[in-house]
């Protein structure tokens, strides 16, 4: 019986690593990457059972590729694993089509717990932040995420481009648009997030985890 595969995302070489071997026992490891333009590339050319991503990954976050992947393959599962302890991470990522949820430091069995659950077509949340989680559903109160996810996706991806220090030609050279494009999106979402400066733009991408600092 073949095992289930399982295509791994993150952009610290050691954390793949180390994935990899607790991985290996249960899972076939199909592929790791590490940032999520590679990892929207990868999916259509490994097809994994299972992908286990970080949020916070150059060129392209865990959850815009999430997005991404799920237009194109409504059945992936995915299971985010990241440092972020943050209901609104877990608010976006759950929006984006996670079937997991769980932090880095938790007990490296969670993940495995998680992969399972998934594959069962149920929901793994961490128990660390199962409870705030629930709660701000209850509440409706879901600010931080919901500002993000009221940028267009394109917005989202210039913003991070941006963010990691790409200029207005290298973003179009990436996203394979024209500058114009680039400049319309750029000026679009700082006005859309009442933002007047590149350097305050840079400070809102990394506080609402769109890149790492």
């Amino acid at each position: 019986m073949s095992r289930p595969r399982v295509l791994i995302a993150d952009d610290h070489k050691i954390v793949l690593e180390g994935l990899k071997k607790l991985l290996d026992s249960e899972f076939e490891v199909a592929g790791a990457v590490e940032d999520g333009r590679e990892l929207v590339k990868a999916v259509e050319k490994l097809r994994p059972d299972v992908i286990v991503v970080d949020i916070s990954m150059p060129n392209l976050n865990g959850i815009e590729a999430v997005r991404q992947i799920k237009k194109e393959h409504k059945e992936m599962k995915v299971v985010f694993l990241t440092m972020h302890p943050d209901v609104a991470y877990a608010t976006s990522a759950f929006k984006a089509g996670a079937s997991g949820y769980v932090l880095k430091h938790s007990a490296p069995d969670e993940l495995v717990t998680a992969i399972r659950a998934a594959l069962k077509g149920r929901t793994y949340v961490t128990p660390l932040i199962a409870g705030r989680l629930l709660q701000s559903y209850e509440n409706g109160a879901q600010g931080q995420a919901e500002t993000v996810l009221s940028l267009t996706s394109r917005q989202r991806e210039v913003l991070q481009l941006l963010a990691e220090g790409h200029s207005v030609k290298e973003i179009a050279s990436i996203l394979n648009v024209s500058i114009k494009t680039v400049e319309y999106h750029k000026y679009r979402t700082m006005e859309d997030l009442g933002i007047k400066t590149l350097a305050e733009l840079v400070r809102y991408a990394v506080k609402q985890g769109i890149t790492s600092p």
